[in-house]
């Protein structure tokens, strides 16, 4: 993943940002009976991480998904897979695996949200074949679709009538620097309860917007293959403890990397600080580097 790379990340300010003020209010409303929380990668295939599978695997998900329990399902971006395609996902994963896949290019970055239903109802026929195992889908806008097409977002999520949740994710930093844009984005999201994506990235801290529109979290987080990839972690699951604590209901918290070996190191541990903090009882990977 190239997106906020940076020659040099020692030279980065990694600090999370305070909450955004009405973080709180979000958390302080909710009644969470428990918390859940999923973690996992951005892919599951021999080529990406290397060093993770045991020699002579095949099945790349089933080992994956008896590592994690869920994965954030980039490949959809790229094309709509058959039919039969999800319901082997489905099969081949155990109880309980999440999988959050990303809309199709065509619907974000080409089709600009306008115009896009009939892909969109392709998109969610197919995705629904997984059943329980499906997760959050999440939309990914391009880093040039600004705050101009505001209706467009409004359009779009007004139509969303679907029975599964949905994220989304702003890469411009327009619809951040203006409270009066930010504040119509973040009202519009929230009423429709909208999960708003958080990424942490090095090479883009101006997307640290911090503001949770539902009590669940959705972090992308992007490591530079540096030893400060750790250090963040570390203040991640402060972070999330806090949130735990103020009302959150539920984590999605996927590891990317440019190189994308160490995102199951990294992952590892993360679960593994994260159950020492707040007590939860996710898996820690098994790694074979």
């Amino acid at each position: 993943m190239k997106f906020g790379q940076v020659e040099n990340p020692e030279e980065i300010n990694f600090t999370i940002p305070p909450d955004h003020p009405d973080t709180k209010r979000v958390l302080a409303n909710s009644k969470p009976k428990d918390f859940k929380a999923y973690v996992g990668c951005a892919k599951w295939n021999k080529a990406d991480l290397k060093n993770f599978y045991p020699k002579g695997t095949k099945d790349e998900l089933g080992y994956y998904s008896s590592q994690f329990n869920c994965i954030e399902l980039n490949a959809t971006f790229y094309r709509l897979f058959p039919a039969a395609q999800f319901e082997k996902w489905k099969e081949t994963t155990p109880d309980g695996f999440k999988f959050f896949p990303k809309l199709g290019q065509d619907i974000s970055h080409w089709g600009r949200l306008k115009d896009t239903e009939e892909k969109v109802e392709e998109f969610v026929s197919r995705a629904s074949l997984l059943q329980d195992k499906l997760g959050v889908p999440f939309l990914q806008m391009h880093n040039n679709f600004g705050p101009k097409d505001f209706d467009r977002v409004k359009a779009f999520v007004d139509n969303w009538k679907y029975d599964i949740p949905l994220a989304i994710e702003f890469r411009k930093t327009d619809w951040y620097n203006d409270p009066e844009v930010s504040t119509e984005l973040y009202d519009l999201l929230e009423s429709k309860s909208i999960v708003n994506v958080l990424v942490d990235t090095a090479g883009r801290r101006d997307l640290m917007h911090m503001r949770l529109t539902t009590p669940t979290a959705f972090v992308r987080y992007v490591g530079a293959n540096h030893e400060s990839d750790y250090t963040r972690l570390d203040d991640w699951v402060e972070r999330i403890s806090a949130w735990r604590d103020k009302g959150l209901k539920e984590l999605y918290f996927f590891v990317h990397q440019n190189i994308e070996k160490e995102s199951p190191l990294l992952s590892a541990y993360f679960i593994a600080k994260l159950n020492k903090k707040i007590g939860t009882e996710l898996s820690i990977p098994k790694t074979l580097n």
